[in-house]
């Protein structure tokens, strides 16, 4: 079973940043997606963003141009890079890897809070 270790999150005051960092238990080149998600109390879980095998990547429209996805190979981690935080980013944030014909994987979930 894929295990997804996260890491990164934590209180911050609105116009701060966090890093948050996703190790899989297997090589990241083995997925076809690495993202994240995040779910706020009373919502539904909603993607933030994406990295495609191929290294294309993909934003919510609520984070474009305050968020950056990116992946180190080295290290074998995903990265979410979160600047300009606000009071709404505050949810628990999940790093999801998509295998085609094995679906999704799912780490256990990092809280983000943003205090205004």
């Amino acid at each position: 079973q894929v295990q997804l270790v996260e890491s990164g999150g934590g209180l911050v005051q609105a116009g701060g940043s966090l890093r948050l960092s996703c190790v899989p238990s297997e090589s990241i080149f083995s997925f076809n997606v690495l993202g994240w998600y995040r779910q706020a109390p009373g919502k539904k879980r909603e993607v933030v963003a994406n990295i495609i095998s191929a290294g294309s990547t993909n934003y919510a429209d609520s984070v474009k141009g305050r968020f950056t996805i990116s992946r180190d190979n080295a290290e074998n981690t995903v990265y979410l890079q979160m600047n300009s935080l606000k009071p709404e980013d505050t949810a628990v944030y999940y790093c999801n890897a998509f295998r085609a014909r094995r679906g999704d994987f799912w780490g256990q979930g990092t809280q983000v809070t943003v205090s205004s």
